[in-house]
Formats: structure tokens, C-alpha cells, sequence
């Protein structure tokens, strides 16, 4: 049985700022109409004797990560929902001890959820060829054939090779300088380091018991106390935090004797920036990759993203980037954006919100838009989801007012249960238990405004909530 693997709890601060910490750049559609979470989901489904996948990823994602399986008509998949993030090598065991659970003998292709793979078929070739060697026990790596001497990526030195199918692994090497890379890529013997893995669960676990005991320990300690929660396995947090923090490279890939890289070159990025998605773009006549409603004149090489809102307009520019969003908007040289996590930082220092929540803000029942605050007062337009609903709560700094837009609402005010429909309001004062759902089949749009003393999120009291949130 081979089981899909995504691990999905990066952050992805590279491509801020339309990647922010609460949606992560795995769940943006950047290239093509679906997101990287949902290329990588569905491009596992066209490998042969392949079960649903087990999906890991941060309690913060859960409901992102439920939604973007469900448009795909994935059922059966395996969500589990790190307590804190412990890097690639306890998530993986978790994942394989979800898969023992019922399949003891499966075996885990383990991929990240923000990947590109253009070339599908090489990739699905790549992973026939190397289950063989995963069913004899070796722990498969893919390599990737390097199209350049690139400084943003590992590299594993392939040694002597294994069954025509892939290569023992001569040595695992941190991103090297470019005068290394390219000394790498001229030898002919060196892979871009994928990070993508083919092995049997339990040959795994046992790798990961002789090499990391602890991390052994600690991931099966909290597997065995995890406990479900709606769709989800919650992993036990205590049992958790005893793990290493460690990535599966460290911990156990530059230690076993059993380590293969099988070679693929299937047009793979990692969007680890501005730059490799502009490289890994359609790209016009002057080199540029322009989205959304933007107009360019006498410019070169350029990545520009816009939004709906306003036109950007970029004149005379070369080699530059620039990402427009409703509260942030980024503008840097192209050689330059693998520091945009240096802003990043910076946000963050300050005291900023910038670098966790864009202004459109997803929740399991729909979305809101903060589209205007000051001293006292927030405005906020509200989708929620047919049949959806928000948690029952209160508020002890704040009062609201919600309009009607379109839709229906049932409103619940303390004791009162009554509906709203286009153009009516209701006020709910400061204090006052309340709740929104949508009765109808179509979404459900209001304008909320607030005012009070404090506006933050973290002024809601759930008393009572569908999502387990309360």
C-alpha cells in the first residue's frame, strides 16, 4: 500500500507578503487555479495502488487544509495537527504511525505541500522506479538533475549505482557558494536535494529508533495519546514538546547505510522565492511575468502581481519585483528578494500583524475583510457559508452592528432567534451572547461594524462552537 505523505506546515515568509503565517504559501493558488496543497494532493492520485493521503499540518491550518481537500473530492484522508512545530523528521513519524495503524506493511512517499512539479509524468516514472528499492529496505531520496548552479539548495553526491533504478548516496552537502555549485554541476555527479522521500513506514521508525531514540520516543508517546477532534487527530502537545527538533536529512538520511537517490527531472521548484516563481512562470516577450491589473511599459525581467483593487503601473523597471496586496505591498530588485525574510523579521520586531494575517481573513464558516478600521471603530465585510455558522460568543470590549448585504441571516441575541434579510440590521450590544448562521443556500454577506475600547480577535468568548473552537 503506498501512502501519500504531505507535510504541510511551513510558513513560507520568502514570498511575503501574499504568504503570511495564518495562509501559507501551500494553500495559494500561485501557479495555475488550484494551490500548491491541492497540485501536490492531486498529483499523487495518478500513482498506481495508491491510498488516501495523511496530511500533517499545524492546528492554525486544520480548517485550510479540511476546505482544499474537500474541493478535490479527496475522502479518507488522514489530517494530523502538530501541537508546535518539531521540522520534517518527528512529522514524518507521525505519519508513520498513523500508516501502521492500519496498514503495517505500507509504504510513505513523502512530499511538501509547496512544491511545483511541472512534468507529472517524469515525476510518476521517478516513483515506479524507485518502489522496488523502498520494498528492499533502502530509504529513497529524490534527487533532482540540476539545471543550474544554484546556491539556494542542498546537494547529495551520488556514489556507486543500485539495480539501474538510482545511486547509494555518496554525501548529503549544505547550500553551497556559487563557485561550489558550479563546481558540483560541472562534475555531473550532484543532486539538487528535493527533499521528497520513498520508504516503508516501519523501515522508518526503525531507522529512527537507532539514530534518534528520543525523537523515537517522544513521537510514539504522542501518537499514543493523540485524540480525534472533528476530522482531525489531534497529536498530544505535552508528549510532543519532549521531541527533538530535528529534519529527516540530520536525523536519520546522513546516518543510515540504507540511504538511495533516484535521479528526476520532472521541471521541479520549490518556490522558495520571488525568483524561482518568476522563473518557473510563463513570462512575456520581455521577460516578464505580469498578473492581475497591471500595465508595463518598457520593462524587463520583472515579477508583478496585482490585485483587484487598484492598477499598478511599472515603467522602465528591469529585474525587479513587486506584489501588491490590500495592506502590504512589496517592491524589491529580483537578486535580492532571498532577504525578504529579513523584512519579515522586521515586521515582526515591531509589533506588526503584517507578517500573520493578510486582511482578508479565511475561517472555517467563510472569510472576513477588515476594509476599514481607526481610534475605536473596525468595518468588516462577512461571507459566511451556506448553511455555515459562527461560534455562539460574546464580547467585553466591544459592540456591533451588522447590515445585510445579501442572503439571509439567523441571528442569535441572548434569548431572542430571529432572521434578517437584504438591507435590515440589527445592533448587538457590548456583552451580549450572540451568534451568526446562514439558513440559506447561498452565501450570506454583511457589513459588521465595530466599536469599542479594543477591536483585537482575541476579544471573543466561545461559549459554544461547531468547529471545536469554544
Amino acid at each position: 500500500m503506498l501512502i501519500p505523505v504531505i507535510l504541510s506546515g511551513g510558513s513560507g515568509t520568502r514570498l511575503w507578503p501574499l504568504s503570511r503565517k495564518n495562509y501559507p504559501k501551500q494553500f495559494l493558488a500561485l501557479s495555475g487555479d488550484s494551490s500548491l496543497f491541492q497540485q501536490a494532493v492531486a498529483r499523487t492520485r495518478k500513482l498506481a495502488g495508491v491510498a488516501a493521503p495523511i496530511v500533517v499540518c499545524s492546528e492554525d491550518h486544520r480548517f485550510l487544509v479540511a476546505e482544499q481537500l474537500r474541493e478535490l473530492n479527496m475522502e479518507g484522508a488522514s489530517i494530523l495537527l502538530e501541537p508546535l512545530a518539531r521540522n520534517t523528521a518527528p512529522a514524518i513519524a507521525l505519519a508513520a504511525w498513523q500508516a501502521q495503524k492500519t496498514h503495517p506493511d505500507a509504504t510513505l512517499l513523502v512530499l511538501p505541500a509547496d512544491h511545483l512539479i511541472g512534468d507529472t509524468a517524469s515525476f510518476a516514472s521517478a516513483v515506479d522506479k524507485a518502489l522496488p528499492l523502498a520494498e528492499q529496505d533502502w530509504l529513497v531520496t529524490f534527487g533532482i538533475r540540476p539545471e543550474s548552479p544554484a546556491t539556494g539548495f542542498g546537494y547529495i553526491k551520488r556514489a556507486e549505482p543500485l539495480d539501474n533504478a538510482g545511486f547509494r548516496v555518496g554525501q548529503f552537502i549544505e547550500k553551497p557558494d556559487a563557485a561550489t555549485a558550479k563546481r558540483y554541476v560541472d562534475a555531473g555527479d550532484y543532486e539538487w536535494n528535493s527533499g521528497m522521500f520513498l520508504f516503508k513506514a516501519s523501515r522508518y521508525l526503525d531507522e529512527l529508533q537507532q539514530h534518534a531514540p528520543a525523537m523515537h520516543a517522544a513521537s510514539k508517546a504522542a501518537f499514543a495519546k493523540a485524540k480525534s477532534d472533528l476530522d482531525f487527530v489531534r497529536i498530544d502537545r505535552e508528549a510532543f514538546t519532549a521531541s527533538p527538533d530535528n529534519s529527516i536529512d540530520y536525523a536519520v538520511m546522513e546516518k543510515t547505510t540504507r540511504a538511495v537517490v533516484v535521479p528526476v527531472s520532472c521541471a521541479w521548484s520549490d518556490i522558495g522565492s520571488w525568483d524561482a516563481l518568476w522563473a518557473a512562470s510563463d513570462r512575456d516577450r520581455d521577460g516578464n511575468r505580469l498578473e492581475g491589473d497591471v500595465i508595463a511599459i518598457d520593462s524587463r525581467n520583472c515579477f508583478v502581481r496585482g490585485t483587484d483593487r487598484r492598477l499598478v503601473a511599472a515603467l522602465g523597471l528591469e529585474d525587479i519585483v513587486i506584489v501588491d496586496t490590500p495592506d502590504a505591498v512589496l517592491v524589491a530588485p529580483r537578486a535580492r528578494v532571498q532577504d525578504v525574510k529579513r523584512l519579515v523579521d522586521k515586521i515582526k520586531s515591531a509589533g506588526r500583524q503584517e507578517h500573520m494575517f493578510h486582511r482578508k481573513v479565511y475561517r472555517p464558516w467563510g472569510s472576513y475583510d477588515s476594509i476599514d478600521m481607526g481610534p475605536r471603530f473596525q468595518v468588516k465585510r462577512i461571507i459566511v457559508k451556506p448553511g455555515a455558522a459562527l461560534s455562539l460568543q460574546k464580547h467585553h470590549h466591544r459592540a456591533e452592528h451588522w447590515v445585510i448585504v445579501s442572503g439571509t441571516a439567523e441571528v442569535t441575541r441572548n434569548d431572542e432567534v430571529f432572521l434578517l434579510a437584504e438591507n435590515e440590521s440589527t445592533f448587538l450590544p457590548l456583552g451580549a451572547v450572540h451568534r451568526l448562521r446562514n439558513p440559506g443556500k447561498t452565501p450570506l454577506e454583511l457589513i459588521e461594524v465595530q466599536s469599542g475600547s479594543y477591536l483585537g480577535e482575541d476579544d471573543i468568548v466561545r461559549l459554544e462552537d461547531v468547529y471545536g473552537r469554544a
